[in-house]
């Protein structure tokens, strides 16, 4: 693990969290045209690092070449039966270059945005996990919910 270091990403590194969302649903075998994506990501990654709202770690490798990442939305949530407090952390774009997996690099990122929440008082993490993720996530402690997700697009 010597050879990788762990930061807070910054708007310099919008080409590589870019590259790794449109890398993620890639891997996962989704159909979606990647310039489309990518286009209408960076927009949306600039308005809201720059507002606060999301927050992302990138792991450098020796040479300063970004080898994973991910981040968290803050979102305002109302108290439930699993979280009574009023903001939810939802987990986003873990990525590990292929070249880089095995390492504990995706653990090392998430225990990051885990000590972050802790910081911020922020007790409850949210996330959707692939097929390759899951097994790091339930290892963390997170459980596959009885309640399942649904979504619409209205476009």
């Amino acid at each position: 693990m010597s050879d990788y270091h762990l930061r807070i990403a910054t708007l310099d590194d919008q080409d590589t969290l870019i590259a790794h969302r449109v890398a993620m649903f890639h891997d996962m075998g989704l159909a979606f045209d990647p310039a489309r994506l990518a286009e209408a990501f960076r927009p949306w990654l600039v308005a809201h690092m720059t507002a606060g709202d999301y927050r992302a770690w990138v792991v450098e490798d020796a040479a300063g070449a970004i080898a994973a990442g991910g981040g968290l939305t803050l979102i305002a949530w109302p108290p439930g039966p699993r979280h009574d407090g009023d903001r939810i952390a939802f987990v986003y774009n873990v990525y590990t270059e292929p070249a880089h997996r095995h390492h504990g690099l995706a653990r090392r990122v998430m225990e990051a945005i885990h000590e972050f929440c802790r910081a911020e008082g922020i007790g409850s993490v949210a996330l959707n996990a692939s097929q390759f993720g899951q097994p790091l996530y339930e290892s963390l402690g997170y459980q596959v919910t009885t309640s399942p997700m649904m979504f619409l697009s209205l476009e």
